[in-house]
This record gives structure tokens, C-alpha cells and sequence, in this order.
């Protein structure tokens, strides 16, 4: 008898001109090819219906996507460079804090680190042009499937242990970063720039979030497999 696969509840991107729930297949597939299954969440306010939904999945994957509302870490805008969705934050947010509740593994994607950080006490680089100006590229042209900068990953960290390495070249999609982080995250890879690239909780099974995008490099990269198989295998 096969073993059961487990379930992934995906977060959903939104289309504001289209009014339609949409997903790039890179978080779908990325899930699939480590074994898992993923399932698109649907966006809610209903705490208890988000919970029941959390309770029905082994993990959550929280995806990339617009700007995290700066109300939420009690700033203003900066001004029309920051674009939110707070239909989003809201279902993103009661999402997350019920898996980590839960001890689901959770793993973050580019707005997803920015997101939990936020969630747990941290702030954000609103533009990193702006607020932490750099000669790192971090908002890359297209093709986005290709590295443009390196991270150095911290040799006491689980995504060190995970990937063997102590340095990792990424792509690059986010003009926000995180700026302080939450108390209850360690950092676990860095930009050359000081930017946090990697972080974790301790004490929970499988929390880990990263600010590139895996999903768009695990078909032609050992090392973002890696990081897919490590999540699913957290619920096994």
C-alpha cells in the first residue's frame, strides 16, 4: 500500500483587474515533485473556517505576491511604490497563525518571509531602493528563473544542515525585505548587502521562509529541491 502524500494548502495570488484567484504552477509543482499534494486555499475572514482548512492540510505553503500592508508593523506608506492586497494579509495572517498554532510545517516564499515576519512582531524595509540602497540586484528583469546574487548561509542553521553549503546563488523578485526582525526568528542566510534572505523558528517542527523564489528554480537546482523535499518530509 502506497504511503498517504501529504496534503499542501497553497495561499492563493489575486488578480485586482480580472477579480480572479490565480497560482503560478511553479508552487504546485515544486510541492508535487517533493511528494506532496497541493490544494489552493481560498481566500476567508472566518477565523473557524480557516482553521477547519488548516486542520485538513499537513503543511502551508504562504506565497509570493504584492506588499504586506505597512498598518500591520504600525508604519505609513511610503507612497505608490507600495502596492497591498489586504484580502490577503487577512486570510494570509489567520492562515499562518493557525498553522503555527497547529505546529504545521510552514514554509514562506519572498512575501511569505515578509508576512511572518510581520505576523510575529517584525517590520519591513517598505523600498529597499529608498531605505537600504545596495548594489545587490534584488528586483531582477525577466527571466526569472536564472540566479543573480549569492546568500551565505549560517553553518548553525537548519537550512545549512539541509543544503550543505555555505553559499547559495538565488534569483531575486521583492523591492521589500525585512528589516527588524521578529523575536522569534534566527536568521539562517544572508545578502552581501546585510539583507536577512532566510529565516527560522525554533521550537517548531518546520518553520522556515525565504525571500528568493524556489519555485522558479527547483527544476534545474539541487539545492531548491531540497528545500521542497524538506518541507514535505517535516510532515511525514
Amino acid at each position: 500500500m502506497k504511503q498517504k502524500k501529504p496534503v499542501v494548502g497553497v495561499t492563493p495570488l489575486w488578480d485586482e483587474e480580472k477579480d480572479s484567484i490565480w497560482m503560478l504552477p511553479g508552487y504546485m509543482d515544486g510541492i508535487m515533485q517533493a511528494g506532496g499534494i497541493p490544494v489552493i486555499l481560498p481566500f476567508s475572514e472566518d477565523e473557524q473556517e480557516l482553521e477547519q482548512l488548516v486542520r485538513l492540510c499537513d503543511g502551508v505553503l504562504l506565497t509570493g505576491g504584492p506588499d504586506v500592508t505597512p498598518g500591520l508593523y504600525h508604519e505609513e506608506p511610503l507612497g505608490e511604490m507600495v502596492v497591498t492586497c489586504p484580502k490577503r494579509d487577512v486570510t494570509e495572517g489567520l492562515v499562518f497563525a493557525k498553522a503555527a498554532d497547529m505546529d504545521k510545517p510552514v514554509l514562506g516564499i519572498c512575501r511569505g518571509i515578509q508576512l511572518i515576519n510581520v505576523c510575529l512582531g517584525g517590520t519591513l524595509y517598505q523600498d529597499i531602493p529608498a531605505q537600504h540602497p545596495s548594489g545587490i540586484v534584488h528586483r531582477q528583469p525577466a527571466p526569472y528563473d536564472r540566479p543573480v546574487h549569492e546568500v551565505t548561509l549560517l553553518k548553525d542553521s537548519p537550512l545549512y544542515d539541509c543544503l550543505e553549503t555555505e553559499t547559495l546563488s538565488v534569483n531575486s523578485s521583492h523591492h521589500q525585505a525585512v528589516k527588524e526582525l521578529a523575536p522569534n526568528l534566527v536568521p539562517m542566510a544572508y545578502a552581501p548587502d546585510g539583507l536577512v534572505e532566510a529565516v527560522y523558528m525554533p521550537g517548531k517542527r518546520f518553520l522556515w521562509a525565504v525571500q528568493w523564489h524556489p519555485e522558479r528554480l527547483f527544476r534545474t537546482d539541487e539545492f531548491n529541491r531540497k528545500i521542497f523535499s524538506a518541507f514535505t518530509e517535516a510532515m511525514q
